[in-house]
């Protein structure tokens, strides 16, 4: 199976060691580049042409925001996630206007960041849940204009349990299966098998998309 290739833009180091050690556990993600600095990004970005790049947004010289306009200006096939601790209002939105298929929080559990990332390489568009807040009457190109109630995603998801719609909340939360066990007091092979059973009934083709799909419902 072919790996989905990364490139890092990140000036922290110490932040982009991290990643890079986390990367190097799976098989399936590798990063092949790095940069501390936007120009830098724009340059390794046509370069290289990774499948995916992690965008930090305070960058030293142009933003990350005005990187992404640069790299998608020369190839616009390039899909771009922001990874920043930045939770303002107007970056979300210009991050997205920009052409960004994510906006991703650092706080992020890692291997939830992982399982975004092949969601984002298959096309997906991915909203970190403490930001849907702030744009979801701003724009319909990423979040419905009107969000369904939630008995009204019950109401086209009777198939799920009480229980599929607690783990749903935490998944969409970014929780393990190890944590979702931990926060119901369950065993997590349960836990496992209820987010198996949830990205069933939701038609979807994994936790990832069940948490965007229960976003744009407005589950959450």
């Amino acid at each position: 199976m072919k790996s989905i290739s990364i490139l890092m833009v990140e000036d922290h180091k110490l932040l982009r060691v991290g990643l890079r050690s986390l990367f190097n556990d799976t098989d399936d993600i590798k990063v092949i580049a790095e940069a501390d600095n936007g120009k830098d990004a724009v340059e390794k970005a046509k370069v290289m042409n990774p499948d995916v790049i992690l965008m930090d947004i305070g960058l030293p010289d142009i933003s990350g925001i005005e990187a992404t306009r640069r790299i998608l200006a020369n190839n616009l096939e390039q899909k771009i996630m922001m990874l920043t601790s930045h939770i303002d209002e107007k970056e979300v939105m210009d991050a997205l206007s920009a052409g960004a298929y994510a906006y991703v929080l650092k706080d992020i559990n890692t291997e939830f960041l992982t399982m975004v990332i092949k969601s984002v390489d298959k096309g997906a568009i991915w909203l970190d849940p403490q930001i849907v807040p702030l744009i979801r009457d701003k724009s319909s190109c990423f979040i419905p204009q009107k969000q369904n109630s939630r008995a009204a995603f019950r109401a086209q998801h009777a198939n799920l349990t009480e229980r599929e719609y607690e783990v749903l909340k935490l998944v969409v939360d970014g929780q393990s299966n190890a944590e979702i066990a931990s926060t119901l007091t369950i065993s997590e092979h349960t836990a496992k098998a209820h987010v198996c059973n949830i990205i069933q009934k939701l038609v979807v083709d994994d936790r990832t998309q069940a948490a965007v799909k229960a976003i744009k419902e407005g589950l959450v």
